[in-house]
């Protein structure tokens, strides 16, 4: 099909809820893309962090292809070898003591969250369900962690939200004034819907004190910055605390839908059998897939990431037009001189996909990008910003 069939059926069929940019992606390698009409692009988006090394990746397609031939599906009713291994190897990566598997970052938010709120009643009793996010956070879409979605305009049209979910700033000061009736704090290491905002290292680390010394519920939300993104297996380890709860998605399968909510020693044996579950959670084929992830981001590739985003960083910093470079390791925010849509619609045309987040540009490319693809994204870049 070219791309006025496709948008057409797109068009009349589908639900009115994505702004979409007039590309139909078709096929690639690694970084590189092309679309319906067989133009080419350099990706410095990755499917909003999933594509994690890149797309059309030989060794992960064998282990999903691996799984395909065995079995597709199998209920949570039985026990399954991909599961089963998936979460041994996360725990022994993490110090995590039990998984719950999911389809995706909001899943796996919702299932924190319910966590949090049953380890509180189970030991203190009702009257202890606050959950505290804080301003400027995205936790998803479904109505629980929308309601802990610190930003407002995501708020409109919804009401009436879940009770006893507050959002504050990101100081310590604001999180003692709700603490009252408090069973959990939710953040995120690095805030990337609203503008690619790494949270203080001090606050992080005296909010984990606090809600020790409160035993309230630490909940670290990885969903985009996990998974290698900001050059550790996950974003907390850049700050020296351990969470009670973790979630992750977006790049754990690499590109199949996922989620997981990694449970740490206070909250392991919080759930238990019915308080929560799933379908598809943990699907055979999704857990070979993020089993290939997780097992190839070794301590080598880490590094090079390191490496590689400090090069991209380095280049974008020497650029004309940007103002301020935000973020860590590969998720990066980009502020610009010029409208940040705009930007990306330019970009877009001369064959650079780049995101968005509020009035910054948004850099999530695969983590196995190369130099060669990094310095033709940036060479378009600096010619749309000029």
């Amino acid at each position: 099909m070219n791309f006025d069939e496709i948008k057409q059926l797109d068009d009349l069929y589908g639900a009115e809820t994505f702004s979409r940019y007039p590309v139909a992606l078709v096929s690639g390698k690694g970084a590189t893309l092309k679309d319906s009409e067989g133009k080419r692009y350099i990706d410095f988006g990755a499917g909003i962090g999933v594509n994690i090394f890149g797309v059309n990746d030989e060794e992960w397609k064998q282990a999903v292809i691996g799984q395909l031939n065995r079995i597709q599906h199998a209920s949570n009713l039985y026990y399954a070898e991909p599961q089963a291994r998936l979460m041994e190897l996360l725990c022994k990566r993490t110090g995590a003591k039990r998984v719950f598997f999911a389809n995706s970052g909001a899943e796996a938010n919702e299932c924190a969250f319910k966590a949090a709120r049953k380890y509180s009643f189970s030991k203190y009793g009702g009257g202890r369900s606050k959950i505290i996010s804080l301003n400027q956070s995205f936790h998803g879409r479904t109505l629980f962690t929308l309601t802990a979605t610190g930003q407002d305009s995501f708020h409109r049209y919804f009401d009436p939200f879940v009770p006893n979910v507050v959002s504050v700033d990101a100081n310590m000061e604001s999180v003692r004034k709700e603490i009252n009736g408090a069973c959990a704090v939710v953040i995120e290491p690095i805030q990337g819907e609203s503008g690619v905002t790494v949270l203080n290292k001090e606050f992080v680390r005296a909010l984990e004190s606090f809600c020790r010394e409160k035993d309230v519920v630490l909940i670290v939300d990885e969903v985009q910055t996990g998974n290698g993104r900001t050059g550790k297996l996950y974003a907390y380890e850049h700050f020296g605390i351990t969470p009670d709860i973790v979630t992750t998605a977006k790049g754990i399968a690499g590109g199949l839908p996922f989620g997981a909510c990694l449970f740490f020693e206070k909250t392991e044996h919080t759930l238990s059998a019915g308080d929560h579950g799933s379908t598809f959670g943990g699907n055979p084929v999704c857990c070979a897939a993020a089993i290939n992830v997780i097992s190839r981001l070794t301590e080598e590739l880490l590094l090079e990431v390191q490496g590689k985003s400090d090069y991209l960083r380095a280049k974008l910093r020497l650029t004309d037009g940007v103002k301020a470079v935000t973020g860590l390791g590969f998720m990066i925010g980009l502020e610009t001189e010029k409208n940040a849509k705009e930007v990306a619609n330019e970009c877009l045309k001369r064959g650079l996909l780049v995101l968005t987040a509020h009035e910054r540009l948004r850099l999530l490319p695969p983590l196995t990008i190369t130099k060669n693809e990094m310095d033709e994204g940036l060479s378009v870049l600096k010619e749309v910003l000029k």
